[in-house]
């Protein structure tokens, strides 16, 4: 993470994009518009294309349909191409979305519905890539990062706590490495983080996170429900599918594990420090 995000002047809400939209991302989503969708049915469902444009005039654009050139396809391409490089971040979700409503209705399902499964794929390859917060689930643009859930992560940068913050940092950074993510050694350094403050607060320098969430139990710090819950999710990173001690080649681990790993400990790592009255 480079000083300026480190230091707050970039909020970690503009690393994983939640209420905005960077030309990485806004590119990548047009190009699955332009491969997936624009291309196919020009060229494979000519008959349709026609309805297709005019629904997305009348419905969407609200624009006069006889203002449509249907002998010059490049001039419809064109003015869609104008409004979705120029619209809203939230517009191009609703215009996404919109797509595939319209898309539906023209029926282009049966044998083609696997051209829409291809559309919405790589739609979410494009997101999961830019580190966006949304994906398409079901057919619609879902907030899978809540402002909240990142403002945890945020926070732990406002603490006098080093070592803390530098396993936060790596496994941010190893998480939102758009060229090669690593979301096996990203959560391994979001529980190290929280090992990190658990020691702290124990006062046992070498001691396990199980073993210093036991000594922090016994100062009457942490709810012991709460204190369970988390040894058990210790306990996952520990097990045969999980990546502490034993760092297996497991090869289901997601952008969705490394993203809950870093802010559910981000959280938990808050609530200690506050529960603890710890140095800011």
């Amino acid at each position: 993470m480079l000083f300026s995000q480190r230091n707050g002047f970039k909020p970690v809400k503009n690393i994983i994009q939640v209420d905005s939209m960077n030309s990485e991302l806004r590119i990548g989503l047009w190009n699955c518009f332009h491969n997936y969708l624009f291309i196919y049915i020009l060229k494979y469902h000519h008959n349709s294309f026609k309805k297709w444009i005019m629904s997305l005039w009348d419905e969407y654009f609200k624009k006069p349909i006889d203002t449509i050139n249907f002998d010059d396809s490049i001039s419809i391409y064109n003015e869609i191409r104008v409004y979705f490089f120029s619209c809203n971040w939230y517009e191009v979700y609703d215009f996404l979305e919109f797509i595939l409503i319209l898309c539906e209705s023209i029926n282009l399902g049966g044998t083609n519905m696997e051209i829409m499964d291809d559309f919405i794929n790589s739609c979410n390859k494009a997101l999961e890539r830019e580190n966006s917060s949304f994906r398409f689930v079901k057919g619609y643009i879902t907030k899978i990062t809540s402002d909240e859930e990142i403002e945890s992560i945020e926070t732990i940068f406002e603490y006098d706590q080093d070592t803390v913050k530098i396993r936060i940092d790596h496994a941010l950074k190893l998480l939102t490495d758009k060229n090669n993510p690593d979301y096996r050694n990203s959560i391994k350094e979001s529980i190290s983080a929280v090992e990190a403050i658990c020691r702290k607060i124990s006062g046992k320098r070498n001691a396990t996170l199980g073993n210093a969430l036991e000594e922090i139990g016994k100062k009457n710090i942490i709810h012991p429900a709460l204190k369970n819950a988390f040894e058990k999710l210790y306990g996952y990173t520990s097990d045969a599918e999980g990546i502490r001690h034993a760092l297996l080649e497991e090869p289901n681990l997601s952008y969705e594990d490394a993203l809950y790993m870093l802010v559910i400990c981000s959280a938990f790592i808050n609530y200690l420090i506050e529960k603890a009255s710890l140095d800011k």
